[in-house]
């Protein structure tokens, strides 16, 4: 009996100390439940920080090279031979097309000939002639004045004066007629003028045989083979210059205000998503298209990579402003917000207190506070059901990152496009 007893005794002790137990655990349960509803709902939220912040506009295009010209002849011809194909590169002052010329040939040849029996054969016989010609009038000046003072003293009759005065005519106009032509066969004379006038005139229709390249870059298509005849004004080849590529991308008019010429871009070609290079706004369309609700803006980059191609798509990141310290905060605290005016919930001795903030610069994920918060500020993510004064827990979480891009200029601060 008496161990019956004492059994029985712990056996109670045992049931008792559980019992009391489990009551201090509810207690404890309770305790930290009415805690946690005390402290308030946890909330995320973000401490405010100095921060690089890029603002920067991403739109699709496409290469829109202005700098293009039609290749043509200036002569009827038939095509001898086409020395570039689509696609090659090319040189100023190359060759292009050759065209037949044996016609001009043949009359370079003569005009050439023509001019070198001026210098070699006309003209030493024109000073000679002159030479002799000077020989006889000066023989025929002292004939004349022989006579004359003979015929004064009447020691010859008046018919031998008048023949040596007519001799001495003849001797005269065949001088000045000699002076002439060597006037006019002399060097830079008229004669030589003339024949070297069309020589020139036949060496430029000759050298319109060799169409040339005007600018150096890239044949994009060809028209013409060997055999054809071509006119004036035909386009044979069309050619683009690889040296002031242009690039056209439609922006989301939206950006319009943030957007200025000579501001800087990385562009990335579709075809080649590891080759990235840098680019300039050259200009900004005045209108605005009214179907897309988009504005045009044109970039050049200087020098152009080699593989940039009529027509390629191309991903441009535009930089349109900078700071490497400024004071950021993610995009989701935000609520009310109107332009540049914003109100936040402000973590502060454990309650979210509403204040009014103003934003600078904004990107994708951040936007930087230009006056409201300090350095450290600790502020809630905008979650619908806080009121102003409520009591909550903050959850710390970092800033947002950037995220990875092949760009390297790329960070946060981008506003996406993507145009067809």
């Amino acid at each position: 009996m008496l161990l019956l007893f004492i059994s029985r005794s712990l056996v109670l002790r045992k049931l008792l100390n559980w019992k009391v137990l489990s009551l201090v655990l509810l207690l404890i349960a309770a305790g930290a439940i009415f805690w946690q509803k005390w402290q308030g709902p946890e909330v995320r939220a973000y401490r405010v920080a100095l921060h690089p912040l890029v603002q920067q506009v991403v739109a699709t295009g496409r290469v829109a090279s202005d700098s293009r010209a039609d290749v043509g002849s200036e002569i009827t011809a038939i095509v001898q031979e086409r020395l570039v194909e689509r696609g090659q590169e090319v040189q100023q002052g190359q060759v292009l097309i050759v065209l037949r010329a044996n016609d001009l040939k043949a009359q370079a040849q003569e005009a050439q000939a023509a001019l070198n029996l001026l210098i070699n054969s006309k003209r030493p016989q024109a000073q000679a002639r002159l030479a002799q010609a000077q020989s006889h009038l000066t023989q025929a000046k002292r004939e004349a004045q022989r006579r004359r003072l003979l015929a004064k003293e009447k020691a010859i009759p008046a018919e031998d004066l008048e023949q040596a005065e007519n001799a001495l005519a003849a001797a005269q106009a065949g001088f000045d007629q000699a002076k002439l032509e060597v006037m006019a066969l002399a060097e830079g004379g008229v004669e030589e003028a003339i024949l070297q006038q069309r020589l020139n005139a036949v060496r430029a229709a000759l050298d319109k045989t060799q169409i040339r390249a005007p600018f150096s870059g890239t044949v994009l298509e060809h028209y013409i083979a060997p055999g054809d005849t071509v006119q004036p004004g035909e386009t044979l080849l069309t050619l683009r210059d690889q040296s002031n590529i242009e690039l056209l991308v439609p922006v989301d008019e939206r950006n319009l205000g943030i957007l200025e010429v000579s501001q800087p871009a990385t562009v990335l070609a579709d075809a080649y998503p590891n080759n990235a290079f840098k680019a300039t706004i050259i200009s900004i369309a005045p209108v605005i298209d009214p179907q897309r609700g988009t504005v045009d803006i044109r970039l050049t980059a200087n020098p152009a990579p080699k593989f940039l191609k009529e027509d390629m798509t191309i991903t441009a990141t535009i930089q349109t402003a900078r700071n490497d310290s400024a004071l950021v905060v993610p995009n989701d605290v935000f609520f009310q917000k109107e332009g540049n005016k914003a109100k936040v919930w402000l973590y502060s001795n454990g309650k979210a207190n509403e204040i009014d903030v103003q934003t600078g610069l904004s990107s994708l994920s951040l936007s930087q506070i230009t006056e409201g918060l300090s350095e450290g500020d600790v502020v809630l993510s905008a979650t619908n059901g806080i009121t102003n004064g409520q009591r909550v827990r903050a959850n710390i979480s970092p800033l947002p990152t950037s995220r990875t891009s092949t760009a390297p200029e790329r960070t946060d601060g981008e506003t996406p496009m993507k145009l067809d």
